[in-house]
């Protein structure tokens, strides 16, 4: 029964530390319609500035504290909406998640740069001092967070429900024209919510640091409890929300407490709160068509069949002269960046025509190396079965949150990612007991490729193939009716289009390709581990994505090399490891309101010197240059020379 109780207390006091996170992000969605993935990223950065003033600094921890929760964070958090997120509320919403996982990433590369990986503690408040309820001690931080957690959602009530600008911040979610002819300021309104949220960000990150340590990733996953409690009160309900933290902290406490610490189900333990997730989401009442949001993103030029032909001739030969004489070793880095484009295909295909998100790339392409090894089938059939596979468990991930979008099916991805690395990766019966696993390569035609340059080669290829298929799917009906679902669900509601089906074959054919970049990588690595595949490795894989350009296959092709390049810089200049990846995160926020990214700039170079030199090029035709392309711009109807203009 003392056992009982004692973890019942340790759960409280998780719980309580959740709730005030959930707080935070309920109410900056509730108020803005954003929701802020980076909410974790966020308070972890502030438990990190509260040990530099408190312990190097070495001011006062009263003084520190305040410093942090009401002028530091609060000045985070109003900069961060100002800036970063205006407007985002309107947006589509893979557009304002793109933003927040760029902030996300960036917030962890500033963290390290500004703070280099060090042992650094943080003292609980009141030191060691406690009180015995029950004969089970409890410490005074523990019960001081228990406190501040029922404070905060007593608070955050009566601001919301009892106060005038509690008024206007529900109204500048229901309708903020109104608000303003009303007298409201709708941009103040969400400032200060963004600037209450960092502060009980900062508030959850300081309260939880003397538990787990200052630790750049422990503390940011974190929020996917915070995540769970938000979802269980639909993001609006603040007491739904308070009792859903409690409930998972307690649920998580007795998972460490009663499940097995090894064996099978030793996974179980770490993933309570993502399997917490997943069953919230899937219970979920059915989402709403996103209505008079019809953008018509303004798409890249679409090239012809005659074309893509010729510019994959082009980029094979481009290849070979580039590849011989590489060593080994950069011949890996070589083929490394092809399966980072071929997976970031299946995001163009995904992310770029669908307009849907997914958190959990990599974890397919870990699926598909998985299968392929575990096969046995080192030839092209073990290669497409392993894409099947990985694409039959992408459907079976959407086929749950069949009636969900948006933001609900993209956090059921990043749920499955948490999941799969906790539970499966790291499980004896998918990788062994050191987390490594052996391929051997593939053999075309019983030849086995065992030349690096060959096999590179043969990467090259696999993506150019993949890409001409994709761009195949958008040229045909297939592709304009993703091009319609992505400007206008409601429309295509409208029209009879069955989009959940279509969706989860969407989910499936991405996955599949994810897949097929996994399982050529495994063959051509030969040795990979359970770590190349974890959760974090698909947050940069999405942005820099979204920095070339999501929406086209050239874009896929500049952010395989970049995403290859990130960690050979990193490595080869350690005290610029986080400066990358702020540069990165940063670079997609600023870019993630136009997901053609840096790609579009070079087809708009391309078309001005097709305008100058293009009739000295005899091997083009006019077709083959196809003018960019907008989503309702493409049914205005056709409009008249000015020489055909008469009057009377």
């Amino acid at each position: 029964m003392t056992s009982l109780l004692a973890f019942t207390v340790l759960g409280l006091f998780t719980g309580a530390a959740y709730s005030i996170a959930a707080s935070g992000l309920v109410l900056t969605y509730a108020t803005t319609r954003v929701f802020n993935i980076a909410h974790g990223a966020m308070g972890m950065v502030m438990a990190f500035t509260f040990w530099d003033l408190a312990y190097r600094q070495g001011i006062p921890t009263p003084v520190a504290l305040f410093l942090v929760l009401f002028v530091i964070a609060p000045a985070m958090g109003w900069f961060v909406q100002r800036v970063m997120m205006r407007g985002l509320g309107e947006a589509p919403v893979s557009v304002s998640l793109v933003v927040s996982v760029g902030l996300f990433v960036g917030l962890i590369g500033l963290a390290q740069q500004v703070w280099p990986p060090a042992a650094r503690t943080v003292q609980p408040f009141f030191g060691e001092a406690s009180i015995s309820i029950f004969g089970v001690v409890v410490t005074a931080h523990q019960l001081i967070t228990i406190g501040l957690a029922a404070v905060v959602a007593g608070m955050l009530y009566l601001l919301l429900n009892r106060t005038r600008i509690g008024t206007a911040m529900r109204a500048s979610v229901d309708n903020h024209q109104l608000l303003q002819l009303y007298g409201g300021n709708p941009e103040r309104v969400a400032a200060l919510s963004w600037a209450i949220g960092a502060s009980l960000a900062a508030l959850a990150g300081i309260l939880l640091t003397p538990v787990i340590g200052l630790d750049y990733f422990e503390l940011t996953l974190l929020v996917i409890n915070a995540y769970a409690a938000a979802m269980l009160g639909r993001l609006k309900s603040l007491p739904m929300t308070f009792v859903g933290a409690m409930s998972l902290g307690v649920l998580q406490s007795y998972a460490v407490a009663y499940l097995p610490s090894s064996g099978q189900l030793a996974g179980l333990r770490a993933v309570v709160p993502a399997i917490f997730l997943m069953v919230i989401i899937i219970a979920l009442p059915q989402a709403q068509l996103r209505i008079g949001q019809v953008k018509g993103l303004v798409s890249v030029p679409v090239p012809s069949l005659r074309r893509s032909l010729l510019t994959a001739v082009g980029a094979v030969f481009l290849a070979l002269a580039v590849t011989v004489g590489l060593s080994d070793a950069n011949l890996l880095l070589a083929g490394t960046a092809a399966t980072y484009a071929i997976v970031m295909l299946s995001l163009v295909l995904l992310t770029g025509y669908g307009g849907h998100l997914s958190l959990s790339q990599f974890t397919f392409a870990g699926v598909g190396a998985v299968a392929y090894i575990q096969l046995g089938s080192a030839n092209l059939f073990g290669v497409f079965m392993a894409a099947v596979i990985a694409a039959l468990v992408g459907a079976l991930v959407a086929l749950p949150v069949l009636r969900l979008t948006g933001l609900y099916l993209a956090l059921s991805t990043l749920a499955f990612a948490v999941v799969m690395d906790k539970l499966v990766f790291q499980a004896d019966f998918a990788f062994s007991t050191d987390g490594f696993l052996e391929a051997e390569r593939l053999s075309v035609l019983g030849v086995v490729i065992t030349n690096d340059t060959s096999y590179v080669m043969l990467m090259i290829l696999a993506f150019l193939a993949v890409g001409i298929t994709v761009l195949a799917v958008r040229r045909g009906p297939v592709g304009r009716i993703l091009i319609a679902m992505r400007d206008s669900p409601a429309a295509c509601g409208t029209l009879g289009l069955d989009q959940r089906w279509f969706r989860v074959a969407l989910f499936g054919a991405s996955a599949g390709i994810a897949g097929l970049a996994g399982a050529l990588f495994a063959s051509m690595r030969g040795t990979i581990a359970a770590a190349e595949f974890n959760v974090l490795a698909s947050l940069p894989l999405l942005l820099i994505a979204v920095v070339c350009g999501v929406t086209s296959v050239t874009g896929a092709a500049f952010g395989g090399i970049l995403l290859m390049l990130m960690p050979v810089v990193s490595s080869s200049n350690p005290g610029l490891a986080g400066l990358v990846f702020a540069v990165v995160g940063f670079g997609a926020v600023a870019l993630g309101r136009n997901p053609n990214g840096l790609a579009s700039l070079g087809f708009l170079a391309g078309r001005k010197v097709w305008g100058r030199y293009g009739d000295r090029l005899p091997i083009w035709t006019a077709e083959d240059v196809p003018p960019a392309q907008t989503g309702p711009s493409q049914t205005d109807p056709p409009q008249a020379r000015p020489e055909e203009v008469t009057t009377r």
